[in-house]
């Protein structure tokens, strides 16, 4: 089965490299829809000519809604308002749904929850492979060293991101404070200035880059009396985001209508490999 896959913020960075790793899946996938914000000067665009190569036939437009019949599932990396927007159309089509958005307030993330209740629903503030592996080095690190250790993460990311810290950063942190059974709201402070007084033990600290091209760099630092463990993912492409949300959305086609994440698609497919 070709799984018709459709993609919102199609003309931006990620949706065009999302475009790309459709193209280019060992699954059997097609891009079969293109969705843009309605004030686009792209829509209209084909697809296959906005990256450079034959017309495709897939046009972009900016009615979801009007294409949720032609697709299988979508996936969505824009903004939070977007995607809770994006989220109510695929809910009254029972359209399964890929979530790589972050930035979400309390409220935003509970609206979310509620709107894609009904369906099969996947969101994962990082999709790449080597990030969630990188989850399970800092659980076990934590695990390890956390009682005996400050921690920091440090993330950088390019200078058009508009959210901080990465959903990537906050997801390392909920993973080591859960670890060591810590409310991460309790514990974690973002960024320090003046005169701090001395570090507490309990807290993970967040420190966050913004500059030039970076794609997205996440380190977290184990620092005890006499020696650091540092563990660090760097990505160069965003095509790592993009694969890995393309093997989600093949993946939850197949699934009962729930909530996962890119943990529960890993590890489903090992068990089957």
């Amino acid at each position: 089965m070709t799984v018709r896959i459709g993609i919102t913020g199609a003309a931006g960075r990620m949706g065009r490299m999302l475009a790309e790793a459709i193209a280019g899946s060992d699954a059997p996938a097609l891009l079969a829809a293109a969705i843009e914000r309605p004030e686009s000067t792209l829509l209209g665009a084909d697809m296959g000519e906005l990256l450079g190569g034959d017309a495709s036939g897939v046009v972009i437009s900016s009615d979801l809604a009007a294409v949720a019949d032609q697709i299988d599932v979508l996936i969505d990396f824009t903004v939070p308002e977007s995607t809770l927007a994006q989220a109510a159309i695929c809910a009254a089509h029972g359209l399964p749904m890929v979530v790589g958005t972050t930035g979400f307030s309390d409220e935003q993330a509970q609206a979310l929850a509620t709107a894609t209740a009904g369906m099969p629903f996947c969101q994962a503030s990082n999709f790449a492979p080597g990030v969630n592996l990188t989850f399970k080095l800092a659980e076990a690190a934590a695990k390890a060293l956390g009682n005996s250790a400050d921690i920091e993460i440090v993330e950088a990311h390019h200078r058009h991101k508009i959210d901080a810290p990465s959903g990537t950063a906050l997801s390392l942190g909920e993973v080591v404070a859960k670890a060591l059974g810590r409310d991460l709201s309790q514990v974690a402070v973002f960024g320090r200035e003046g005169r701090t007084g001395a570090r507490d033990r309990d807290t993970i600290g967040f420190n966050t880059i913004r500059a030039g091209d970076i794609v997205g760099d996440h380190t977290i630092i184990f620092a005890s009396e006499g020696e650091r463990l540092e563990i660090t993912h760097r990505a160069s492409s965003r095509m790592a985001f993009a694969k890995g949300a393309v093997q989600a959305a093949c993946w939850l086609v197949g699934q009962s209508v729930g909530r996962y994440d890119m943990q529960d698609v890993l590890a489903d497919q090992e068990s089957n490999s």
